[in-house]
């Protein structure tokens, strides 16, 4: 049974990879589908508004606290290369870093960026806001389930 500190690093993990993989399951869920069914200029503007405000310390604290956590519990088992739970442990952190942080930097902000240089209610908002609603919403789908798998993989390392 793994227990002491590192008992509450994996437990500090689930929670924190649970919680962001509540937040994005929540995106692709009805967020998105809300926004895509107002009218662009509307869904544009909001969306705009959105990623501004997710940019909070308790949001960030949440998924850039969790990736740090997640790279401590990979760390920390490669160097004490505990006798259970390795695999889970390294799966857990590996899905998270890769799968909810590295997707959100390669694929979800880029989308962000682009859709934040342009003026809502323009044809070029438009036009590209089905294709932002679609490309993001399949990103984020990724980073629900990695979230929520690593989620997984942290709770069987206690189990």
């Amino acid at each position: 049974m793994i227990d002491g500190p590192y008992f509450v690093l994996i437990v500090l993990g689930v929670v924190g990879t649970g919680l962001v993989a509540g937040v994005f399951c929540a995106f692709s869920t009805f967020v998105m589908r809300g926004l895509a069914a107002l009218p662009p200029a509307q869904g544009v503007a909001a969306m705009k508004a959105i990623n501004v405000s997710a940019l909070t310390p308790a949001f960030m604290l949440v998924f850039l606290g969790t990736a740090v956590l997640c790279a401590v519990i990979a760390v920390v088992t490669f160097v004490l290369w505990p006798d259970e739970a390795r695999g889970e442990l390294l799966v857990g952190s590996a899905l998270y870093l890769f799968g909810s942080l590295g997707v959100t930097m390669a694929a979800n902000v880029p989308r962000n960026e682009t859709l934040a240089g342009l003026e809502a209610g323009t044809p070029r908002a438009a036009e590209y806001w089905t294709v932002y609603v679609r490309e993001w919403t399949a990103w984020n789908h990724v980073r629900t389930v990695a979230s929520a798998a690593a989620t997984v993989a942290y709770a069987l390392a206690l189990s």
